[in-house]
């Protein structure tokens, strides 16, 4: 399928550069374009030693023709974009890079998919380090941070794939399909990307796409939209929810029960608060549904604390304790973090202004003493504020909203980032705007030495 043909590749990035390297074997003319100049120079030094064509820093109106087989974008690509409307007029198919590596693997693998709204990426890590526990061979890709093409030659038959999946790359899949897809949860989120909310939950029901009666779809009773979408899809379908005892995975009495078996007791779980305790459902019923035994999924439980980004404990202050959450690109992630903390909390908010209003967030702003905003969304955000009499400053960058937020906090306080929008207004992704936090944290802590 992929074998001696003429391929676009639109965006550099890990996925891009996965993607050319794979596809690079199979005597493909490959060109690959993005509008940054700035990529690392050990990667174009290898792509074009493998042959190659590579052309940063413009996207010019020749280089794309009806020759071409495919193009493979970027997930952060929109399809307005002139390469990708092209390509559609010309009838030359549109596929992400995780849809082109899917044609590449073993028959024999089990492949897990992870996607909703929010705790994408605790599920999905759960599920991983619990297969890992267990000693089987298994991989984490995705929308992780792990392109998916970057572990074809190494995955066996009998491997498991445990892959977090995005809207933007459920967006352009075709014939993608799990043997385990996971559901978190679904709320507004994307909208400027996808058009409606609509759209956005008809995406996410592509991760139960070609699934059959022998396929597990593990969903959210709690939310209405996930059994909206799943009531005609073709899986068998494991349910669980916090509320109520009468799905297949359920919270009583402190206690986690899969189909009446009991797993866990809470007080035993690292990670607190109800919507972990639906990552954590999410993450015993894959795993239960693989076979896996108790003993690895407890030991897991038992000792994680978390992944980096979110609600990520950095340091203690002078008792204030600082909180990096900068994957909430959404209000729903907000008003997550928000509700996981009674202590008085400065609220680090603002980023890329993706149309979307913050009202829905003052119901979780019970303990929020003072929010310091930045970046593209400070005004809206100030505004919001001032309306129900919440105290708000504005400045300009993050190191200057946390460098304030210390300033201004006393003892026993939360300092919180949990932005509510997405990074790129100063960022190149989340990542870089957690790491940015926790260094201007572990300066404030060598300044306080020295006072």
């Amino acid at each position: 399928m992929f074998e001696s043909k003429k391929i676009f590749i639109l965006g550099m990035a890990r996925s891009g550069y996965e993607a050319a390297k794979l596809l690079s074997q199979y005597n493909n003319k490959i060109v690959i374009n993005d509008s940054n100049e700035k990529q690392d120079e050990s990667h174009l030094e290898e792509l074009r030693n493998l042959g190659v064509s590579v052309i940063l820093g413009t996207h010019p109106d020749d280089i794309l023709d009806e020759s071409f087989d495919y193009v493979i974008k970027n997930p952060g690509i929109r399809d307005t974009h002139k390469y990708i409307e092209f390509a559609k007029k010309n009838n030359i198919k549109v596929i992400n890079e995780m849809e082109m590596a899917y044609h590449f693997l073993p028959k024999d693998i089990k492949l897990i998919g992870i996607t909703g709204t929010n705790g994408k990426t605790t599920t999905t890590t759960l599920i991983y380090e619990i297969i890992k526990k267990s000693g089987k061979n298994v991989h984490l890709t995705g929308n992780i941070g792990f392109p998916f093409a970057g572990f074809i030659n190494k995955i066996k038959p009998g491997d498991y794939i445990v892959t977090e999946v995005s809207i933007q790359q459920l967006l352009n899949l075709d014939d993608f399909k799990t043997d385990i897809s996971v559901l978190t949860n679904l709320s507004e989120a994307h909208i400027d990307h996808v058009g409606s909310y609509e759209n956005y939950i008809n995406l996410k029901k592509k991760i139960f796409a070609h699934h059959s009666k022998s396929d597990i779809a593990i969903i959210n009773h709690d939310n209405d939209d996930c059994m909206k979408i799943t009531s005609d899809i073709n899986s068998e379908k494991i349910y669980f929810s916090t509320n109520k005892i009468n799905t297949d995975v359920y919270l009583k009495d402190d206690i986690i029960y899969y189909k009446n078996e009991k797993i866990i007791n809470i007080k035993d779980i690292k990670l607190v608060g109800m919507h972990n305790y639906q990552n954590i459902m999410c993450a015993i019923s894959a795993t239960k549904e693989l076979g896996i035994d108790n003993n690895s999924i407890c030991e897991v439980l038992e000792t994680f604390i978390g992944v980096e980004h979110r609600l990520e404990f950095v340091k203690r202050i002078n008792g204030r304790d600082f909180y990096n959450d900068s994957k909430a690109t959404n209000n729903k992630s907000t008003e997550i973090a928000l509700s996981s903390f009674t202590r008085p909390t400065i609220l680090l908010l603002g980023g890329l202004d993706r149309g979307q209003s913050f009202e829905e967030l003052y119901e979780y702003m019970t303990h929020v003493k003072s929010i310091v905003t930045y970046g593209q969304t400070k005004e809206k955000i100030k505004e919001f504020a001032d309306s129900h009499n919440i105290d708000c400053t504005i400045v300009e960058t993050l190191k200057d909203a946390t460098t304030l937020a210390y300033n201004i906090s006393e003892e026993n306080d939360i300092i919180l980032l949990s932005p509510a929008c997405a990074s790129w207004d100063q960022y190149k992704k989340f990542e870089d705007r957690g790491d940015d936090f926790k260094n201007v944290v572990n300066e404030i802590e060598e300044n306080v030495k020295y006072d």
